[in-house]
């Protein structure tokens, strides 16, 4: 994709010749883009559908610590959590934006890995890339992402409309990305005291991926979709168990009741939390970043659901004034609180 092996000022290129350079390896893949980079704006054709669009924002030393985050995984990342925002309304991802403020620090090959990063996701979700901006940045490093998608009208789910006796499901295993962002950050410590001693990760790839490569549940939307099964409220899990299951309850005027022995953790996550002192079920409840799909369903779709290996029913929903509990191991009653990210107390 990209060739250059030197340390390339971007000087050289100047913004439009970097932009020329980092787009000539653009193909478009989707049937929807009618006209990607090269004009005043994109032109997809949806054909009647709505349409969905979603931004996010990272900024380094706040949401990546380039210490250790590698750039190609960051410009993957970016994409996946960006894309996981389209299918948490049971849509479609078909297009994305990529934007990114920059220092003079970073060579073009550093941009380049950060670009073969964002592609590599784009080619593995069938997404385009068709449009964005480059710019200067003061300090630090800034990536902006809009993904665009769409959805039949009657197939969009949003997070309000959970209802009394709704069970309560997770895609996939939670607090892994919590985890391996502990590991990383020890592992940081220890060479910033010492940089001769090389890390130790050993053993721990899975949790460490968790936190480094994101992969958004497209397929979850699609396995939905082929058990006939329409969630009545969806939400992604960026923010930690506990932060989304408000966030529906109180879209939806409703209360809730997790099980904490329902809640799926991978035992590498489990061994690795006892490991620093954490509680497993506080990084599955506040960690964030697993950006598995949260959803609820009707009771008699319980017999679809149940048999799948990758969701587990970890609740229902119950009346407001019922309120968010959480019931232990042990039968205790909790209430359930958001203590996960927060993008100004971080």
């Amino acid at each position: 994709m990209f060739d250059n092996k030197e340390h390339t000022s971007i000087d050289q290129l100047g913004e439009f010749g970097l932009i020329a350079h980092l787009t000539d390896a653009i193909e478009l893949v989707g049937k929807t883009t009618t006209k990607g980079i090269g004009d005043d704006a994109a032109v997809m054709d949806f054909s009647g559908a709505r349409t969905l669009v979603s931004t996010d924002l990272l900024l380094e030393g706040i949401h990546f610590d380039l210490r250790y985050v590698p750039l190609k995984h960051l410009g993957y990342k970016a994409v996946q959590v960006n894309l996981s925002d389209i299918y948490a309304m049971n849509g479609c991802a078909s297009q994305i934006t990529f934007s990114i403020g920059l220092s003079s620090k970073f060579p073009l090959e550093a941009v380049e890995e950060i670009y073969a990063g964002a592609l590599l996701a784009c080619k593995n979700y069938q997404v385009d890339l068709v449009g964005g901006d480059t710019s200067a940045s003061a300090q630090g490093l800034v990536i902006s992402v809009t993904s665009i998608g769409h959805a039949k009208a009657e197939d969009i789910v949003y997070r309000d409309g959970a209802q009394d006796g709704d069970l309560i499901c997770v895609s996939g295993d939670l607090g892994g990305a919590y985890v391996g962002l502990q590991l990383l950050e020890r592992e940081k410590r220890i060479f910033l005291e010492n940089p001769a001693i090389q890390p130790d990760l050993e053993g721990k790839d899975y949790i460490v991926e968790r936190q480094l490569k994101p992969e958004a549940r497209k397929d979850i939307v699609e396995l939905l979709a082929s058990l006939k099964v329409k969630p009545t409220a969806m939400i992604d899990v960026s923010d930690g168990l506990a932060s989304e299951i408000l966030h529906i309850c109180r879209a939806s005027a409703k209360g809730c009741r997790l099980y904490e022995e329902k809640i799926p953790i991978d035992p590498m996550t489990y061994d690795t939390a006892r490991e620093f002192s954490l509680d497993p079920t506080v990084c599955a409840l506040n960690g964030g970043e697993d950006y598995e799909l949260l959803f609820t369903v009707r009771q008699e779709d319980y017999d679809k659901i149940s048999g799948q290996p990758d969701i587990s029913i970890i609740g229902h929903i119950t009346d407001q004034a019922s309120g968010s509990e959480l019931i232990s191991k042990s039968g205790k009653v909790h209430p359930i609180t958001a203590q996960g990210w927060n993008a100004f107390y971080h």
